[in-house]
């Protein structure tokens, strides 16, 4: 299962930093094409490279593998904000993006 989703994870990620698999590899250490065997399946990073990835990226492993959240670092932000709320306002919150989900489930 990893097999499957981890190169299409990591290039969403690593897109959305936009950042070319070749500087990526090479500012973690390695050579030019490792980002790119591992977003093709021909190879999968060692732990220890796994953390290096993460650690790039600015996200930690969990958030990695949650492919549910498509953008990690802004999704973490948000919720260290929210927990700073009080109850009303967390309420006041959650009516808008009750709202703002609604709406794009009327898109989907």
């Amino acid at each position: 299962m990893y097999e499957e989703m981890f190169p299409t994870r990591l290039s969403q990620l690593r897109s959305q930093k936009g950042v070319s698999a070749r500087d990526m590899s090479l500012s973690i250490g390695q050579n030019p094409g490792y980002i790119n065997n591992i977003e093709t399946g021909k190879a999968l990073p060692s732990m220890s490279s796994f953390f290096f990835i993460c650690e790039y990226l600015g996200i930690t492993p969990l958030e990695f593998f949650d492919t549910d959240v498509k953008v990690p670092e802004e999704f973490r932000d948000i919720l260290i904000n929210l927990k700073k709320l009080n109850c009303r306002q967390l309420q006041s919150i959650a009516v808008i993006v009750d709202e703002l989900a609604k709406g794009h489930a009327r898109k989907a």
